[in-house]
């Protein structure tokens, strides 16, 4: 009968059984409290949802006032191209006809000078 325990070793083995098992619940009981519930995660998805779709509309609206910006310089860039180029023409006409001018009362008084 060396196989069979007595009594006092039956009431250690319970005794270290429960103790343990005591051991598995307080470490069970400390995952629990980590635990977030349900509805504190359904609040906390709803409102990340809420925040994340903000966050797209305020992309979107910086993103199209990006774009109508660079539209807006690309305009004012044509615009400024198109100035100066009006600009260049001015002053040539500007040189040309006073020189066309010199030119026609040169050759008047010379046909004039011939003329005669």
């Amino acid at each position: 009968m060396p196989d069979e325990l007595s009594v006092g070793e039956l009431g250690r083995a319970v005794a270290a059984l429960r103790q343990e098992i005591q051991a598995m619940g307080q470490g069970i009981n400390a995952r629990l409290d980590k635990v977030v519930s349900t509805e504190v995660y359904t609040l906390q998805s709803a409102y990340t949802d809420q925040r994340i779709t903000a966050l797209s509309q305020d992309l979107q609206k910086v993103s199209d006032a990006r774009d109508a910006l660079e539209n807006s310089f690309e305009q004012y860039q044509r615009d400024e191209r198109d100035r100066r180029e009006r600009e260049r023409q001015a002053r040539l006409y500007q040189l040309v006809v006073p020189v066309l001018l010199a030119l026609l009362s040169a050759a008047v008084a010379i046909w004039a000078v011939v003329a005669k």
